[in-house]
């Protein structure tokens, strides 16, 4: 009996991701202990867990109150863009509680994305038994899965946006211009956004009265948040430039008057 190429990917996707993120991980370098990075998976896998099949569910919600298999389908169901959203909320919640101020995401972005590629490529061979194709198209590279359809190779699209992605990332680390949390917080906005347009060669219907799926709308709450973070930054940025040009401007004015009184 031949094992689902499906399973496969997704084991080969974790194994090997985790296998570069041990690689990648410096223990005398990093700013968090080894106790608090197990905590600190706990927390990503349980809301990675529970983000991926509550958005998996929302995606269809015509089909909850009577669910195609049975009661399975509740556990079955999910979706990568949730168990991304589910694993931040749940890895943000551990570290206020440890109170680890350091960052966390940075040192998993390129294990993420190899594990993501790895799994895209399992989607895309699995066909329409995995549910992730996208809508018919008329363009010269439209596959098909087996229905004699040509389709969106989404799939595809999204192992290209992800090695491109990385590569940029990589390429603005070598110039030295990312700060601490900034390679996480680039990857994850920028899988939002392409994940916010692609879901619309999808043939996945909106829901009557949402405008959007349930994906997209997790994707833009999700860069909302990040939206909202990003000008809290500056606008703290800001404040401090003030404060700091403030102090030195009086600095200045209480050297010179205590320059005039020894004269």
């Amino acid at each position: 009996m031949l094992l689902p190429v499906h399973l496969v990917f997704e084991v080969l996707a974790y194994s090997l991701g985790y296998r570069l993120y041990t690689r990648l991980r410096n223990p005398d370098q990093d700013q968090i202990s080894t106790e608090h990075r197990l905590w600190i998976f706990v927390g990503a896998a349980a809301g990675a867990l529970l983000g991926s099949r509550v958005l998996g569910l929302l995606e269809h919600p015509e089909l909850l109150a009577d669910p195609p298999g049975g009661y399975l389908y509740y556990f079955t169901n999910k979706t990568i863009v949730g168990g991304l959203l589910g694993g931040l909320v749940g890895v943000e919640l551990i570290k206020k509680y440890l109170g680890v101020t350091a960052s966390s995401g940075d040192l998993m972005v390129y294990p993420l994305i190899l594990a993501m590629v790895l799994g895209r490529l399992g989607c895309h061979l699995s066909g329409l038994e995995d549910g992730t194709y996208g809508a018919a198209t008329t363009l010269p590279w439209g596959t098909d899965f087996g229905d004699g359809v040509p389709r969106h190779p989404t799939n595809l699209y999204e192992i290209g946006f992800l090695l491109l992605l990385g590569a940029l990332l990589w390429r603005l680390e070598r110039r030295g211009s990312l700060p601490d949390g900034r390679r996480f917080e680039l990857f994850l906005a920028a899988y939002l956004v392409f994940r916010l347009v692609v879901e619309f060669i999808k043939p996945t219907p909106a829901p009557a009265g949402w405008g959007l799926t349930a994906i997209q709308w997790a994707c833009v709450a999700g860069l909302g948040y990040y939206g909202w973070l990003w000008v809290r930054s500056i606008f703290r940025g800001t404040n401090s430039q003030i404060a700091e040009s403030g102090a030195q401007s009086s600095q200045k004015q209480r050297h010179a008057y205590d320059s005039g009184k020894t004269d």
